[in-house]
This record gives structure tokens, C-alpha cells and sequence, in this order.
């Protein structure tokens, strides 16, 4: 990919919540996004143990990301005009309305980046 930019999203899902939110993303929320997004693809934490290294290597209080998941634009402004767009969604609200718990993210994080090479 040399054109656009992709989006990084990682999100900090709390233990207690995060089982069922797997269930829920796996068979809600991944298929339709994946379906009605350029979604690259959805990740969850399979229990591996976190690599923390460098100079100076500090993790959050909220632990690791335990969700990642990253989508293709062709710029930010396309960007910001789509992720609305599928808040604003009726069937995406559907969907959400069937999160096992809307606010059991720790900390949510999106990175916009461009392709190197």
C-alpha cells in the first residue's frame, strides 16, 4: 500500500468484560465492519505475553491493548466523514446496542499512519 492512510485502533477491554466482548465482536461487530469498512483486520489478545522493550518502556496503568484493529482510507478527511457516518448507522446501532458493556474500555487509542514504502 504507498497511497492513503490506514487506521489503528487499539483498545484496552477490561479483564472482567473482555470474554464477552470477543463474543460479541467476533460475531457481531468484526463481520459487519469488516463487511462495510475497508477493515484490514480485527485482532483480540490470545493470552501471549506482552514484549515491552527500548529506552524507556512504560505501560499504560490500564495494561496492554487487548484489541487492534486497523482500516484502510484514502485520507483523514474521507476518514473522519466514514467513521461518522458508521456511528450514525442504523444498523451499526443495532449492533452496538448488543455490546456486552459500552464502557468497559480502560482506554481506546486510534493512530493514523502512511505507508513508508
Amino acid at each position: 500500500m504507498s497511497k492513503g492512510i490506514v487506521e489503528i485502533r487499539d483498545y484496552t477491554i477490561e479483564p472482567e468484560w473482555f470474554e464477552a466482548y470477543k463474543k460479541w465482536a467476533k460475531e457481531m461487530a468484526a463481520p459487519w465492519l469488516k463487511q462495510n469498512l475497508d477493515v484490514i483486520d480485527f485482532w483480540v489478545d490470545d493470552g501471549i505475553e506482552t514484549d515491552v522493550e527500548g529506552s524507556s518502556p512504560i505501560v499504560s496503568p490500564n495494561g496492554q491493548p487487548n484489541v487492534c484493529w486497523i482500516i484502510r482510507w484514502p485520507d483523514k478527511a474521507t476518514r473522519d466523514l466514514g467513521f461518522n457516518s458508521l456511528l450514525e448507522n442504523p444498523e451499526w446501532q443495532d449492533i452496538w446496542s448488543n455490546h456486552p458493556n459500552e464502557n468497559a474500555y480502560l482506554h481506546m487509542n486510534a493512530r493514523f499512519m502512511k505507508s513508508a514504502i
